[in-house]
């Protein structure tokens, strides 16, 4: 099982070190970013990747090797410490860049057959805030199953953070991986996940956006094909 980690910070804190114990549980092939050290770029607004194609974004180089990651990945992590209750710019900036990927314009076919992992911390709350923040994207991207693990840890490093407290994040952490594995190779999208799909083929079928368009005919997704039966 390939799994991608996207840390939403350069620092390994207690968000990255509950996201590797999580890999390590799943027991998989791990590949890591640290954002923004691995890719720190604000989209421009510039509404090219929508118009056009993702490949005139200015930024579409640097980002393919992790968009090459996560579409290679069985299991994709997002990992964001809570910043002022949402998740930290870098990985805002990071996800912005997938706007073109979401279900209303152009979804990548693999993600409809993946698990995917929201995960934050912090000393106090605010982690539902911002594990909503990295879940909207995976569900817009079409992933079969999110899951989202958020805890407070009571602390701002991870080494202060008390024994009884890491027995409970790695009791929560088994049972995560086992739904996770046991999932793999046969995960399906949700209900809502596939009524919002035809929803999107619906409007394709007479969109205004060529770009976009042309894509789901080409797939095949106007007429009977569907990307989890591929």
């Amino acid at each position: 099982m390939k799994i991608t980690i996207i840390h939403g910070q350069s620092h390994q804190g207690s968000t990255c070190n509950i996201a590797r114990l999580l890999a390590k549980k799943i027991n998989g092939e791990v590949e890591e970013f640290f954002l923004p050290k691995d890719f720190g770029e604000f989209c421009i607004g510039c509404t090219a990747c929508f118009k056009m194609s993702e490949t005139k974004c200015p930024h579409f180089e640097k980002l393919s090797v992790i968009t090459k990651a996560m579409d290679n990945a069985d299991v994709i992590i997002l990992a964001s410490p809570v910043y002022v209750y949402h998740a930290t710019g870098a990985m805002k900036a990071f996800l912005d860049h997938y706007g073109w990927r979401w279900m209303v314009h152009r979804p990548e076919p693999k993600m409809f057959s993946k698990q995917a992992v929201c995960i934050s911390t912090a000393a106090g709350g605010g982690m539902k805030s911002t594990n909503r923040d990295m879940a909207h994207s995976t569900f817009y991207w079409g992933v079969a199953k999110t899951y989202q693990y958020g805890v407070a840890v009571r602390e701002t490093s991870w080494e202060r953070v008390s024994v009884k407290k890491k027995q409970k994040i790695e009791k929560k952490l088994d049972l995560l991986a086992q739904k996770i594995v046991k999932r793999y190779g046969h995960v399906k999208p949700s209900v809502k996940t596939k009524a919002f799909f035809e929803v999107m083929r619906q409007m394709q079928k007479s969109g205004w956006n060529e770009a976009d368009v042309s894509y789901w005919k080409d797939k095949g997704w106007t007429r009977k094909k569907r990307p989890w039966k591929q």
